[in-house]
């Protein structure tokens, strides 16, 4: 008898229905797989009779042919073998009466038949609801990655032999209730805004680079607050909306890092060590090619601490994702590509010593050390970066003053005033933040009068900068304006703006 039963294997963030057929013949007893499956699919034989014994079932002494397909599909991973284990069931007639046409299983089994939960799953049923199926069968492990899918009856088991009871009517499991989406409050994060000493320069600039989600840049000496400054990033972020979580879920799960909750309720916050490759950071490996760093980061900060320090590849390998807002990994395992819609924040230091430029500290390097320190960042990595700010030490009684500083609710109050202005210039066209502005929207959102065109001008001729540096002064003067309520950009703006790009070039 031959039985299909669907399940589904993930292809970047896109899930690819597979449809796994069995046929059970008279013969002597063999176990055969076909349809490119990898060797984690291939140990699978083991891994279902074993369930299937211990569940207290009948492993079919037959002739036993599975086919994946489509069978030039590379099949990849454990999340088959519940539907490997139904589709046997079903084949050897332990399941009749049992309808199981338009469902799909996903779990992976371990030798007791305990259902294990696998990565990825929520794009999947994401993927396997745009193509029409609404009944799923899942681990109970991953019940609260999917129960904010809504249109679906997923039904979580425990056992392989919940699933079959279920499937016979014996003891029907309940599907899941849609959860509601409550975004994360920081309220436990470490870091705020009020615990920043001095740097009323650095404070406004990250302002301003989180309102219009501008990249950032601060360069001073050791000390001076930048990681700290960095770390209230996420405090003053906007709060997630319920579309932005799935999205950003997508990757987590895929990359098997999602948390307890099941779904991203807080704008991710990535910090990779400098020692960090080119492929962590943009994504790939030997087997799978699976999300890096900068998609992780998508919809929310990648902080890069002393950025000199990195491998200057993997620095110049962010400029087209910088740009274009995702990035397209290509690998033996396949070509995918996945969001990267981030915003940097990176810090260094001036010099190899970390004093130059300082007021009260004394630069021990000389001009040929600092030309090659600094040349380790290029031009055109530093071109994509809107907000360029110089922090400096603070004395001591600005350190030790009782003076109350403006904390990061305050702050956030007026970040989502600003994005809300966005929201509705935006609203017609797929665009959220200033800083995805293209130039069409530049020419439409951001005129500027006599008056501004005359101080761009100015800082362009004086500080030899490119057009896209020009684009990106006019983006952050944008959101400047919008943060003073201001409908059109005005000069003191563009003024602003302009005093974020560092004159001395690198």
């Amino acid at each position: 008898m031959i039985a299909k039963i669907i399940c589904y294997a993930l292809a970047g963030l896109d899930g690819i229905p597979v449809e796994v057929e069995t046929d059970v013949n008279k013969g002597v007893p063999s176990y055969d797989m076909v349809g490119l499956p990898d060797t984690a699919v291939k140990e699978s034989k083991e891994r279902v009779r074993s369930a299937l014994k211990n569940s207290g079932l009948l492993f079919p002494m037959n002739r036993i042919t599975i086919n994946f397909a489509p069978a030039d599909l590379k099949k990849e991973g454990a999340a088959f073998d519940l539907a490997i284990a139904i589709s046997l069931l079903k084949a050897s007639e332990q399941l009749i009466g049992a309808d199981v046409s338009e469902t799909v299983f996903l779990g992976e089994l371990a030798l007791n038949g305990d259902l294990r939960p696998i990565s990825g799953l929520l794009p999947i049923l994401i993927s396997a609801k745009g193509h029409g199926f609404k009944r799923f069968v899942i681990p109970a492990a991953n019940a609260k990655e999917a129960r904010f899918l809504g249109g679906a009856e997923i039904y979580p088991a425990a056992t392989l032999l919940d699933v079959v009871q279920h499937l016979i009517g014996l003891a029907p499991i309940e599907p899941l209730e849609t959860a509601e989406f409550t975004a994360g409050k920081w309220q436990g994060y470490s870091s705020d805004l009020k615990y920043v000493k001095g740097q009323p320069m650095a404070r406004r600039a990250i302002e301003i680079a989180v309102a219009g989600g501008h990249n950032l840049l601060m360069i001073g000496p050791p000390g001076t607050g930048k990681t700290m400054l960095a770390r209230c990033l996420p405090t003053i972020m906007p709060d997630l909306s319920f579309e932005e979580a799935l999205e950003i879920t997508k990757i987590h799960s895929v990359a098997g890092i999602l948390g307890e909750e099941g779904i991203v309720t807080e704008r991710p916050f990535r910090t990779p060590h400098h020692t960090a490759t080119t492929v962590s950071m943009c994504g790939g490996g030997n087997r799978a090619v699976h999300p890096g760093e900068i998609s992780l980061a998508h919809g929310g900060v990648l902080f890069l601490d002393e950025l000199p320090e990195y491998k200057r590849s993997t620095l110049e390998a962010l400029r087209q994702p910088l740009e274009d807002g995702k990035i397209t990994v290509s690998r033996a395992g396949g070509t995918f590509t996945y969001p990267s819609r981030f915003m940097l924040c990176a810090s260094m230091n001036p010099c190899p010593c970390g004093n130059y430029g300082s007021a009260n500290l004394v630069c021990t390097c000389t001009p040929a050390e600092i030309r090659r320190y600094r040349k380790k960042i290029s031009g055109p990595l530093l071109d994509r970066i809107d907000l360029q700010v110089e922090v400096d030490n603070i004395s001591y009684d600005e350190l030790t003053s009782g003076e109350k500083q403006e904390g990061s609710q305050a702050v956030k109050e007026r970040v989502n005033l600003a994005r809300k202005v966005q929201r509705n210039r935006f609203s017609d066209r797929s665009l959220n933040t200033n800083a995805e502005m293209g130039e069409r929207e530049i020419e439409t959102f951001c005129h500027l009068s006599a008056e501004s065109e005359n101080i761009l001008r100015s800082a362009f001729e004086r500080m030899r900068l490119s057009a896209r540096a020009r684009a990106r002064i006019i983006k952050v003067a944008r959101t400047i304006a919008d943060l003073d309520g201001c409908e059109n950009i005005q000069p003191k703006h563009v003024f602003e703006a302009v005093s974020y790009r560092l004159e001395e070039k690198f």
